[in-house]
């Protein structure tokens, strides 16, 4: 991972950018369309958005000024909880591609685990896998047992896991399962939501290296092969965020970031959450 054109392949052959720039929270219109046109302008070919961040039409008209090929962008987004089961996740898959105004999506992802709906909707995401509207198909927030399950039912297994990623929250067990698999982790909230940029063992190796805590974070990921989607709205983090290819973490800083790990989440546990 030399390159901000560095991919994952995931295991059905389709390339997957190892860096994209996350929309969570960005609002729709001038906003969303001025981070990702930013984002394009440093080396950025994947943009990750979602149902549930209602920017779906931002991202698509950024995406057709942009000019650039289709077939180079990496297009995600997920369908949301209240849409999910088997024809309610078709209608909401195309909701989706139409507010994009894209012909296919890159990667379409069942956002959350809801109980008793989440074989259904999977069913739904390979009929549109096969049929050709996605490129690739995956989950969120599936824990092990989620992943299991998932497979018990499934003719496809999932390419992607999408889970809440950084030191605090090592998540071994999902990553252990995803990589015996060939299902390729993901993070949100790599940087923890700015919570881990004064961490002491942060700021020490940042200086190490001559870079900001935000690309050890980054780099971290990389390290362990997982892909990840910082968000940001601002021109020079969205440029800092990128500058994370010309540099490998030693062993032993890879392993004092690891010891971080306090299972700490910053958003909702899959196992206890309200759908």
């Amino acid at each position: 991972m030399n390159s901000i054109n560095d991919c994952a392949i995931l295991h059905n052959g389709v390339k997957m950018p190892w860096l994209g720039l996350g929309v969570y929270k960005v609002q729709d219109g001038a906003e969303v369309i001025k981070a990702i046109h930013t984002a394009f302008e440093v080396g950025y070919r994947s943009v990750d958005t979602a149902a549930f961040y209602q920017n779906e039409k931002g991202v698509g008209q950024a995406v057709k000024e942009a000019g650039i090929p289709r077939e180079q962008l990496f297009i995600t987004t997920k369908v949301w909880n209240d849409c999910q089961g088997y024809e309610e996740t078709l209608k909401a898959f195309e909701e989706s591609r139409q507010k994009l105004g894209l012909d296919y999506i890159d990667l379409y992802l069942i956002h959350w685990p809801v109980k008793e709906k989440y074989i259904d909707t999977w069913r739904a995401l390979e009929k549109l896998y096969q049929e050709g509207y996605v490129k690739a198909i995956g989950v969120c927030n599936f824990q092990v047992h989620h992943l299991q399950d998932l497979m018990k039912h499934a003719e496809i297994k999932p390419m992607v896991n999408q889970v809440e990623f950084h030191p605090c929250l090592i998540q071994k067990e999902v990553r252990s399962f995803c990589k015996e698999n060939g299902i390729q982790l993901e993070a949100w909230a790599p940087l923890m939501r700015g919570r881990l940029m004064d961490d002491p063992t942060i700021v020490n190796i940042a200086k190490k290296y001559g870079k900001k805590p935000s690309q050890i974070l980054l780099r971290w990921d990389l390290e362990h092969r997982v892909v990840t989607i910082p968000k940001s709205i601002h021109e020079e983090r969205i440029k800092e965020n990128a500058d994370i290819f010309d540099f490998q973490l030693e062993e032993l800083d890879v392993q004092a970031i690891d010891a971080l790990n306090r299972n700490e989440r910053t958003g909702p546990d899959p196992d206890n959450f309200s759908f």
